[in-house]
């Protein structure tokens, strides 16, 4: 029989008080507020973040694509199970699912705030309400944690404290704040990962690439989103990170995975063609795509497109996630959305895309 489903990839929607209840008192007047606006209703206010973030979006689970609009939510009226975590049952139970893995919301854009102090004590604070939010239910609530990356020593403290606060993986900046991920400089905190078991995720729009600048309608921008994550991978994979850390895997989360079989074809035709004067001579000991297939995991909600190409990814990495609250979640309609995207699969390829995969991952046990 098919086991119980795992969301790989919800959120939560950070609550008024999140950040300045517990951030540090230096930042106290600072910290990322909710205030209500006239025209843009209620909106996370972020010292130094550039735009305001409107609730209207981060929340809309289940809105009719008509009825979508980034502006004039108020607080009150969005889903209570986005910080309520009795109520997070309630809406799981709804959905079908038995289990989520617990994303940021504003604390996902915050990833991109250009002064990492302030980033650092943001995240300390969130990483406290997170911990107290997921544990009401520890075995259907798994909360990531958030860390700045300001140095390397600070990064392995950071996942260290988030693992003595019942946290289970890291919820990783696109931009470090020193050189960038293929520096070896890393390389302590890719094994701390490894001993710890506490995965590393990349989450959309964490990224500075993720500037939504593209020309055309303003719709086209969306297209852009995964592109951010892609940059990293192809970081990780020609930057040897995976091969002198052959135990390490992350998790490209939310950028959808029917791109994967194409991208590895056109990495390894990259590095077949082009290593001796792009890579300047530096070898790789596997394929790229041999090092995709084996330490990216990739997480994805209505992309029917992966189902189909599953043979030509590898399915022990394919993680399926309902995206809750969220605009794109495929909330209250996750049943119906699998029973026609996963026809072709047999039980076994179900059972680890819908829990196995994500179980393993973070030694989830329901």
């Amino acid at each position: 029989m098919q086991k119980p489903i795992i969301s790989a990839d919800s959120h939560i929607t950070e609550p008024p008080g999140c950040y300045v209840d517990r951030i540090d008192h230096k930042y106290k007047s600072t910290a990322p507020h909710l205030v209500h606006d006239e025209k843009m209703g209620d909106i996370f206010v972020i010292k130094g973040g550039g735009k305001p973030i409107p609730m209207g979006l981060v929340a809309a689970a289940g809105v009719d694509a008509m009825d979508l609009k980034m502006f004039g939510a108020k607080f009150e009226n969005l889903h209570r199970g986005g910080w309520d975590p009795e109520a997070r049952m309630a809406d799981q139970d709804r959905d079908g699912v038995a289990c989520e893995v617990i994303y940021a919301t504003v604390g996902m854009l915050l990833c991109n705030h250009p002064d990492y102090d302030y980033k650092k004590a943001c995240f300390d604070a969130y990483n406290i309400w997170l911990a107290e939010f997921c544990a009401a239910h520890p075995d259907r609530l798994i909360g990531l944690g958030q860390t700045a990356m300001r140095s390397v020593d600070e990064g392995i403290a950071d996942m260290r404290k988030m693992k003595e606060m019942g946290l289970r993986g890291v919820m990783m900046p696109g931009n470090p704040q020193l050189s960038d991920y293929d520096d070896p400089i890393y390389a302590p905190f890719w094994e701390a990962s490894v001993d710890m078991k506490m995965p590393l995720s990349f989450h959309i729009l964490t990224s500075k690439q993720d500037n939504f600048k593209t020309r055309g309608p303003r719709i086209n921008s969306f297209m852009s989103i995964i592109r951010g994550n892609q940059d990293l991978i192809g970081t990780f994979i020609f930057g040897g990170v995976f091969q002198r850390h052959p135990q390490l895997k992350i998790v490209c989360v939310e950028a959808d995975a029917g791109w994967v079989p194409h991208f590895m074809y056109r990495m390894d035709h990259a590095y077949n063609r082009h290593r001796a004067w792009m890579l300047r001579g530096r070898e790789l000991e596997k394929k790229p795509s041999e090092y995709f297939r084996e330490h990216v995991y990739t997480t994805f909600q209505d992309d029917w497109v992966a189902f189909a190409m599953k043979d030509m990814c590898n399915t022990r990495r394919l993680m399926w996630a309902n995206d809750f609250p969220h605009s794109d979640s495929t909330w209250p309609w996750s049943q119906d959305v699998l029973a026609e995207h996963t026809k072709g699969l047999s039980e076994q390829e179900k059972n680890w895309i819908l829990h196995d995969n994500v179980a393993e991952l973070y030694n989830i046990s329901i």
